[in-house]
């Protein structure tokens, strides 16, 4: 919503500011030098970019204009996944954690966090790590360069959408002025016609700079920008799960291994201590209460 009052405030104050000059606003419509701006950017973007990249950017900026970024409930829910599996871990047999690890869909623990397991992707980074503590080998240096590996990749990853944004974005000035150029030739076709005609042509080439500048500064680059804080705030969770882990590794007890969690988000996203401890309390009571039907079974 932000992004879409921004750009309203943008077009609204060109606008008010070139009419108030005394301008006439149906002059700036010029549709045929927009379809070669905007053509050849889409062309640019379809040479540059694989198939998958080209669909990921139109997700990406979907998810950035409506927001779609981890909320408080969100962090809270995995944090109370995490105190569960934890607590698990300390309290029950390897195999029985490897049945939920291995089959999270059908898990009961993972079902009473549907937020956590729409997200396919970081469900299984959940997993293979609590897998990896369970075997019982493998170091906590060991985990956590391999966790920042993987953070990286996909970042690295979530953020080729911006990349590519910020590519249509440096190249609509560029892109603008040829659009410019072309209406500069055909003003000069007709040089020997009346002045008031030859002006209106010129006037029309330099749409396609005025064009290509205003939305390449004006709504692709902010755009972009939006991409990637969207982008960056949906790696979130995946820290948290780092921090959690490896305080857990390094031997802190889950109640504590969570405040590690709760510490990488940023303060003014961050849950109280007090939410965090009663949605500990809440999955404790699912999860035991779930354990206790097990092995009474």
């Amino acid at each position: 919503m932000g992004f879409i009052i921004g750009v309203l405030v943008a077009v609204g104050s060109m606008l008010g500011g070139f009419i108030a000059m005394g301008g006439h606003v149906g002059v700036i419509w010029q549709p045929w030098e927009f379809v070669i701006i905007f053509g050849m950017a889409a062309g640019a973007f379809i040479v540059g970019h694989p198939w998958n990249v080209q669909i990921d950017t139109g997700r990406a900026t979907m998810e950035a204009l409506l927001g779609k970024v981890p909320k408080e409930k969100d962090h809270l829910a995995l944090l109370g996944l995490l105190f569960a599996l934890t607590r698990m871990v300390r309290t029950r047999p390897r195999n029985e954690i490897e049945s939920h690890v291995d089959d999270p869909e059908n898990s009961s623990v993972f079902a009473n966090f549907p937020t956590v397991t729409a997200n396919k992707e970081l469900t299984n980074y959940i997993c293979d790590y609590v897998r990896l503590i369970i075997i019982g080998n493998a170091k906590a240096h060991e985990i956590d360069a391999l966790m920042d590996e993987e953070i990286a990749t996909i970042r690295r990853n979530k953020l080729k959408s911006y990349h590519g944004m910020t590519s249509i974005a440096e190249g609509l000035p560029a892109l603008g002025i040829v659009a410019a150029v072309l209406g500069i030739i055909k003003a000069m076709g007709a040089i020997d016609q009346a002045p008031s005609l030859l002006a209106g042509l010129l006037g029309a080439a330099l749409v396609g700079t005025f064009t290509g500048i205003f939305a390449s500064y004006g709504i692709f680059a902010p755009l972009a920008s939006k991409i990637k804080s969207t982008r960056e705030k949906q790696c979130q969770p995946y820290l948290i799960v780092k921090q959690t882990l490896l305080a857990f590794m390094n031997g802190a007890m889950p109640q504590v291994a969570l405040e590690h969690g709760r510490k990488s988000i940023s303060s003014y996203e961050r849950p109280s201590i007090d939410d965090v401890e009663n949605e500990m309390m809440n999955s404790g009571n699912r999860s035991g209460g779930e354990q206790d039907q097990q092995e009474a079974a």
